[in-house]
């Protein structure tokens, strides 16, 4: 399906973002802000574009990532330490709502772009402030990136077989719900913002968003002295719960999380008389026993082919799914319907295939108006409307600033 278009305005038309940040957290909080109509415009240095650009596979030369990180952004060259980049950054600055960054505590202060020069002229300002550490305490001045919140969170702890070592995802997984994260701290702010009149800092730190998806941890060890160990696909939670190889070769996942449906599944693949005994009942003493369960519905799906086995457990009611690569996301039905992969048409590659925005408006849906643009695309462009002259824009190019 092509990119959706609606005459409706976008929910956060008239919101004006500035994404100063790089790699990943930062710029992809502005990318969803710029997916459901708000105007972001993306600040690269001159010389040193946004890293995103380099990142992962390319074609004809360009970066992929970019395409989809850069999405609904104009692109502007601006160096930040140099007199005239300061200038326009704060003639910018005075009609922006929102500024996202994420460079080390005290940069912006050290080029006079510090929180008071900001609001001094624009009071209304929401700054948010993306660092791996955060604001303040001993690592604030440390380089951070999200493979060390993954670490530091206790994510990689608790990921992996219990006999191997810590793992780390192949993604960029503490970034994204940073950006998440930052995305809705930003319009919490806003929100603020329109009771009181006046702007305030969000101060956003990278280790403490993917801690609080991690669940009560921090709560079980207070209470309990609770360690949560490495468990590999199981959960000490309930059981059946694991990936299982099927007769043609594919991997599907079962989950019963609900007693409901721990029952079911026993039923189907065969072994009712295992909802009988007493410690069937509740999901932590199945998972005490999830040797037998798993053997019993691997034993049951190594015998049929993934589309048998997903089918049967349809049919059933219980919880399965296929273990998907990209390959078979593409042309899942379930993300056909959804819409979830969409095109957009791109003048340096052509169609381009990506996820849509991140969730569905009935009234107000987001959009994907372009994928990402060229490094400094729309610089001229911008500061002519900020009111620069033909004469003043080559200056500054001249300085360097651009």
């Amino acid at each position: 399906m092509t990119a959706p278009t609606t005459a409706t305005t976008p929910p956060l038309a008239g919101l004006r973002v500035l994404d100063l940040a790089t790699l990943f957290a930062g710029p992809l909080a502005a990318t969803m802000l710029g997916d459901f109509g708000a105007e972001v415009i993306k600040v690269e240095h001159p010389r040193k574009p946004d890293p995103s650009r380099g990142h992962g596979p390319a074609k004809d030369g360009i970066g992929l990532w970019w395409k989809l990180l850069g999405r609904n952004k104009r692109t502007l060259t601006l160096d930040l330490s140099a007199p005239g980049g300061r200038d326009v950054l704060l003639r910018l600055a005075a009609d922006t709502d929102v500024i996202v960054e994420n460079f080390r505590p005290g940069t912006l202060e050290r080029w006079g772009l510090g929180w008071e020069e900001l609001r001094a002229v624009n009071p209304r300002l929401v700054l948010a402030r993306v660092t791996g550490f955060g604001q303040k305490g001993p690592y604030a001045h440390r380089p951070g990136f999200g493979t060390l919140a993954e670490a530091m969170s206790g994510f990689a702890a608790v990921t992996g077989e219990p006999d191997g070592p810590p793992t780390l995802p192949p993604f960029g997984l503490a970034d994204s719900i940073a950006a998440l994260a930052t995305a809705y701290a930003v319009m919490t702010a806003l929100a603020g913002r329109d009771r009181t009149g006046a702007g305030q800092v969000v101060d956003m730190a990278i280790i403490e968003p993917i801690l609080t998806v991690l669940g009560p941890q921090p709560l079980w060890y207070d209470q309990l002295g609770y360690v949560q160990p490495r468990t590999g696909n199981r959960s000490r939670n309930n059981a059946p719960r694991n990936t299982y190889r099927t007769a043609d070769g594919h991997w599907v996942a079962v989950s019963t999380s609900a007693q409901s449906v721990a029952e079911r599944v026993m039923r189907l693949v065969g072994r009712p008389e295992l909802i009988e005994e007493p410690w069937f009942s509740a999901g932590s003493t199945r998972a005490e026993h999830a040797d037998e369960l798993d053997g019993a519905v691997g034993h049951w799906i190594a015998r049929r082919t993934r589309d048998e086995a997903v089918d049967a457990f349809e049919k059933a009611e219980a919880a399965i799914a296929p273990i998907h690569d990209v390959r078979d996301v593409m042309e899942d039905p379930q993300y056909r319907a959804l819409g979830t992969i969409t095109e957009v048409d791109d003048p340096e590659l052509g169609p381009l295939r990506m996820q849509n925005v991140l969730f569905r408006l009935s009234e107000t849906p987001g959009a994907i108006r372009w994928a990402g643009r060229p490094h400094g695309a729309d610089t001229d462009e911008i500061l002519a409307e900020l009111g620069l002259s033909a004469p003043a824009i080559s200056a500054l190019r001249d300085e360097g600033a651009l």
